[in-house]
């Protein structure tokens, strides 16, 4: 299976997407073209040459808080922290299982390491979706602030792990 990776365009087939996560489905497939035409957002897809979208991953700019991490991580930090929001990742239900999900973090936080070669980020952030997602993302690194479902990386370890 040679999946291709590239930046969402209007050639690539949405519709059939199903993760079974309906949040992150109808995202991909009513929102993530207006978020790249207002910049808000960019989206990543997997297909398998034929244009139709297997996985996604979406990243944007954020800011953190100070006061909302935990005291050991935002030692140091400005009141105001820049960081890249790993907004949605989702692959599709033919997909799991197979352990594309790291796969496809890995690329995802790969393109955030690159990013933050030309603009400043000091963590990765997560909103995970649920119980769930918050372990997959625990299990790869990230941190989870008490009480919610957000997790955080600092983006030296990402770059560490990478190998960048």
């Amino acid at each position: 299976m040679a999946l291709v990776s590239e930046a969402l365009g209007d050639h690539h087939e949405l519709a059939a997407f199903a993760s079974g996560q309906p949040s992150l489905d109808s995202w991909l497939t009513q929102h993530a073209r207006g978020a790249e035409a207002r910049r808000t957002a960019r989206t990543f897809v997997w297909h398998l040459g034929d244009g139709v979208v297997v996985a996604s991953s979406t990243l944007a700019g954020h800011v953190l808080v100070k006061d909302q991490l935990p005291r050991a991580l935002g030692r140091g930090s400005p009141e105001r922290i820049p960081a890249a929001l790993l907004a949605r990742l989702a692959l599709d239900s033919r997909l799991q299982g197979q352990g594309l999900g790291s796969v496809a973090l890995a690329e995802a936080l790969g393109r955030v390491v690159e990013a933050t070669k030309v603009v400043a980020a000091r963590f990765v952030v997560v909103d995970a979706i649920d119980d769930t997602a918050a372990s997959f993302y625990e299990h790869r690194g990230f941190r989870a602030v008490p009480g919610t479902l957000r997790l955080v990386q600092k983006l030296s370890d990402v770059a560490a792990a990478l190998g960048d």
